[in-house]
């Protein structure tokens, strides 16, 4: 070999060697960034990363009862033992009402719980669709959340007209059916300008607002004509006021409003998220001593929007710092950090209101609706802190990390799942042990039994469990002592809802893997 090609091969492995340093530096580095610790020891978040298989498992069963409670003509039906049904609905009206989901383990479509469905459904897409999106459940979201706010266009005919409810309850309860076999009338409830229902329509328009954010760039005309429907709700809401529970009576029994002051705040808080339409901050900043009740952590649930609306604007403050000096936020951030010193078990101002194996125990009645909120607000509100390097907490002079928030939302999700002390799961379907006698008509009939109004308890009183599994239903949850009774019979604890089932989903999806949370909603 000659001096020149010996030189020449000499070249070829010293670019080669250097070439592998630069790369090997680059992994390095990219690997400390991405588990960087900030000044104050606390982690910075930053793409999805590893998957947590037991959270991606949980949360695709979590997503398919939406699936379950479809009404209407089906599309893509996944669910083998479901079929159409209620595809009348709205006739009366000379409006179709078919699509919509039914609300628990009935066939009521209930507007205002509904509406809480779809808006909390919207904000888990928006602050966590890159990790629903790593284990392929963000299309199965946003198909079930179109599917709800199609039927809330159809249900807003006109600017100060909408239907708010399908079927009578008192009937409906009566019978034990599936919804394919339903020959009962189905009247509808709607408020208008002389029947006001404050609350129901206020909550309505954030739940169209927060869609419109979901689906501004895979459908700006959707997007459009739902924004619509949101401003014009909220005018509404707030020009009509008074309360669906006083207009009409009827709803007392099932979904009865405490107020609509947090409506009023929740949906001009989506509306200015949706918009920048100062309008809609200045009305939170100046109706907050009239609504807020600030200072006063409360639950988060379909009957009352302050939490979720105080960590709502908490994220302005972290992420737009030129609204740091705006009149009002301030306040509502400090009752967020409040509600969030009530949770963290170790906390100064930590609740009582919690059982023996660490679960947020609140109502005897669907006991997990507040130890879910309480879990999704908590592993937001951790996010909000560490995508803005804020690590830290302080209750009371107590100090805690944004990581203990979410160690203590992981800890509802992993006794939702099974590490209890009675060994099971509350998520139908998930792990080996969970609720077999699930109150709830269509799982409980064969999808090839032909049944009227009355013949369906024949299943309601077998001693069998159900025929039809109803993945992914989070059910009501145990006593405060810890015992459950996996019964039919027992709606307190054994009967699921969808709006439990879309605080389930925003909480295991900001769990499924480790990420910030998305620093812009637009």
């Amino acid at each position: 070999m000659s001096e020149k090609s010996k030189s020449r091969g000499w070249c070829g492995w010293f670019i080669a060697i250097i070439v592998l340093a630069v790369v090997i530096v680059a992994i390095v580095y990219t690997v400390k960034l991405r588990t960087k610790k900030s000044d104050d020891g606390g982690p910075v978040p930053g793409p999805p990363g590893a998957i947590d298989k037991k959270y991606a498992d949980a949360l695709k069963l979590a997503l398919q009862f939406f699936d379950i409670q479809k009404s209407g003509k089906l599309e893509n039906n996944k669910i083998s033992w479901r079929g159409d049904s209620g595809l009348k609905d709205g006739s009366e009206a000379n409006l179709d009402l078919s699509k919509g989901l039914y609300d628990a383990g009935d066939h009521i479509k209930f507007g205002f719980p509904m509406a809480f469905t779809a808006t909390v459904l919207s904000w888990s897409i928006l602050e966590y669709g890159d990790q629903m999106a790593v284990v392929n459940q963000l299309n199965p979201a946003k198909e079930s959340l179109k599917w709800t706010t199609d039927y809330f266009i159809k249900a807003h005919p006109s600017d100060n007209v909408l239907y708010i409810q399908v079927g009578d309850p008192k009937v409906d309860h009566k019978c034990w059916e599936r919804p394919e076999s339903m020959t009962e009338r189905r009247p509808l409830l709607k408020i208008d300008a002389e029947t006001p229902g404050t609350e129901v329509a206020a909550e309505t328009a954030a739940a169209m607002a927060s869609a419109s954010l979901v689906f501004k760039d895979s459908d700006p005309s959707y997007s459009a004509t739902l924004l619509k429907h949101a401003k014009q709700l909220f005018d509404f809401a707030e020009s009509k006021r008074g309360s669906y529970s006083v207009s009409l009576p009827e709803v007392q029994g099932f979904y009865n409003s405490t107020g609509y002051g947090d409506e009023l705040l929740w949906a001009a808080s989506w509306l200015y998220h949706a918009t920048e339409d100062k309008t809609y901050l200045d009305y939170v900043s100046s109706h907050g001593k009239e609504f807020a009740s600030f200072g006063n952590p409360t639950w988060f649930s379909w009957d009352n929007k302050l939490a979720g609306t105080q960590v709502l604007l908490s994220r302005l403050l972290f992420f737009k710092k030129d609204l740091s000096g705006s009149k009002g936020l301030g306040s509502y951030r400090d009752t967020a950090k409040a509600v969030m010193c009530g949770v963290l078990p170790n906390s100064p101002t930590a609740t009582k209101s919690r059982t023996n194996g660490g679960l947020i125990w609140v109502s005897e009645w669907n006991s997990m609706q507040q130890s879910v909120s309480a879990a999704f607000l908590a592993s937001l509100f951790s996010d909000y802190m560490l995508s803005s390097r804020l690590h830290k907490i302080s209750c009371n002079g107590k100090i805690f990390k944004a990581t203990e928030l979410r160690d203590f939302a992981k800890s509802q999700a992993d006794y939702m799942l099974g590490k209890n002390p009675l060994g099971m799961s509350f998520v139908v379907g998930y792990g080996d042990k969970y609720p077999g006698f699930v109150h709830h008509r269509g799982a409980t009939i064969p999808a090839d039994a032909t049944t009227g109004c009355l013949d369906g308890f024949r299943w309601f009183n077998s001693t069998e469990p159900n025929p039809n599994i109803a993945y992914g239903a989070l059910v009501g949850g145990p006593f405060m002592n810890e015992t459950f009774t996996d019964s039919r019979e027992n709606p307190m604890q054994n009967e699921p809802t969808t709006y439990n089932n879309a605080l389930l989903v925003g909480l295991l999806s900001s769990l499924v893997t480790t990420s910030s949370a998305l620093q812009s909603l637009k």
